[in-house]
């Protein structure tokens, strides 16, 4: 529990209550109990009536014990029932970060508790707070979190948790960190207008690319969404996804259970499995059996991730989506065909020309180094391979200058992506024409096209820069 001379009646009231609750866990059957113990594991993570049924036994409480109501909060709360509930079965003061209570913590996209002290990010930069945890609430938070995780072993030193509001925590302690200094981080999604317009307001994307992107959901391009932490591909794929076709079925394959597909779209039938590794490789097969139109592939990390990938998109899906961490697009074939060729002992070429035949586009993202809340569109990329040639290369159709603070454009695009516009020609023309009107305002003036030197066409030639 948080602790300060100033605000001790606060503390002591938290400990009274505590006590209370205290006395009927223990005349409780173990019926009770049970329940007890299930209640507060779903208050914890978030649920409703859980919560609202700890807060109103709090102001039932409180409604008997005289002048509570002049009790001075700390600054980090703001309501009586509400922070007492934090302190003794919630987030403590990560409490106010998790929900929005403030409009700095509402523009917050993560928060890290290392030892007592809370770091947010607001403004772009970590800031300390003023509230600490101490070590016996840690505890607690963490034993507490760790319900919603059975198969979880609290002595186990690394953890990832999620609460019911989509907030994902990982937890670091034991001996994986110095004494005292056990660490919690918190990050959540602050975009709630999941909207290319809305993308376009947080300057992330140019205004003037909104209804290119619809086009491009439209035809159906496989694409890839990369960047470091916190760049914003996610939410950019979540995005992306809001404008797919709501009657066409979907697989969203995820190593943690991040993205809550089936509340961002609620109507849409879009399967979630939760695998990676050896347990992603088991089922790979009976996936590819499957009848979906479309598939998510969120932060695509292994071997067997990427070759799900690119099996399911070599069987003709298009609409696919997937998150990888990478610094370059040009660096994302290689890493993820060196991955596959080394795990299941393939020529790499060959697998690096099926991707760059699979996946059309790249949109590459970044967090601005001087404020880390701003994300912004670095580039986007065109993969396309030419079996006459037996090359690949990568065209830039988009890139954002830094020195006039403008995205420049080339219209540029591969015959496989005509051949696709065939199918839907009118939407293919609008694609074109604003592709064209975008180069006409603000042209790339250098060269677009990469042919990466990792790859050898025709026999032993390698294709230089």
């Amino acid at each position: 529990m948080n602790q300060s001379k100033d605000f001790s009646r606060f503390f002591d009231l938290c400990r009274n209550i505590e006590e209370i609750f205290d006395r009927e866990w223990r005349e409780a059957d173990e019926s009770e109990k049970q329940r007890r113990l299930e209640t507060e594991k779903r208050a914890i993570m978030g649920y409703r009536p859980e919560t609202d049924f700890y807060v109103n036994r709090i102001r039932e409480i409180l409604s008997k014990i005289a002048e509570y109501d002049r009790v001075e909060l700390p600054p980090w709360y703001n309501n009586l029932p509400q922070a007492i509930f934090a302190e003794l079965y919630g987030l403590a003061g990560l409490s106010p970060w998790a929900y929005d209570e403030t409009d700095e913590y509402k523009n917050s996209s993560s928060a890290k508790l290392i030892g007592e002290k809370l770091y947010c990010l607001i403004d772009g930069k970590s800031q300390l707070q003023p509230q600490t945890i101490s070590s016996d609430r840690r505890k607690q938070l963490k034993r507490a979190l760790l319900m919603s995780t059975p198969k979880e072993r609290t002595e186990k030193g690394f953890h990832e948790v999620y609460l019911r509001n989509g907030i994902r925590i990982t937890i670091y302690s034991g001996d994986r960190t110095k004494e005292e200094q056990d660490i919690m981080v918190f990050r959540k999604y602050i975009m709630k207008e999941m909207t290319f317009e809305k993308m376009a307001q947080l300057g992330t994307i140019p205004p003037d690319s909104v209804e290119l992107f619809k086009t491009m959901v439209r035809i159906g391009f496989n694409v890839i969404f990369s960047g470091q932490v916190r760049a914003g591909k996610t939410a950019f794929m979540q995005t992306w996804q809001r404008y797919e076709d709501p009657t066409l079925e979907g697989l969203a394959i995820s190593t943690d259970p991040e993205t809550p597909w089936h509340m961002i779209m609620p109507d849409v039938p879009i399967m979630q499995l939760v695998a990676d590794g050896d347990d992603l490789a088991v089922i790979s097969k009976s996936l590819l059996r499957g009848d979906n139109d479309y598939v998510l592939l969120e932060e695509m990390r292994d071997a067997a991730a990427f070759k799900l990938a690119i099996d399911i998109t070599s069987i003709g899906t298009c609409r696919s989506k997937a998150t990888i961490h990478s610094g370059n697009p040009q660096d994302i074939p290689y890493k993820m065909a060196a991955a596959v060729a080394g795990e299941y002992r393939l020529d790499i070429n060959p697998v690096i020309a099926q991707i760059f035949r699979n996946f059309h586009f790249v949109f590459q993202l970044y967090q601005i180094p001087s404020d880390r809340s701003k994300k912004k569109l670095k580039s986007i990329s065109e993969f396309r391979y030419d079996p006459s040639a037996d090359e690949v290369s990568v065209h830039t159709i988009c890139k954002y200058d830094e020195n006039s603070k403008k995205w420049r454009w080339k219209c540029d695009i591969g015959e496989e992506k005509k051949d696709m516009g065939k199918l839907q020609p009118d939407e293919f023309k609008q694609m074109e024409e604003i592709l064209k009107m975008l180069e006409k305002r603000n042209p790339i003036r250098e060269n677009t096209v990469v042919y990466p030197r990792y790859y050898k066409g025709r026999g032993e030639k390698e294709i230089d820069h």
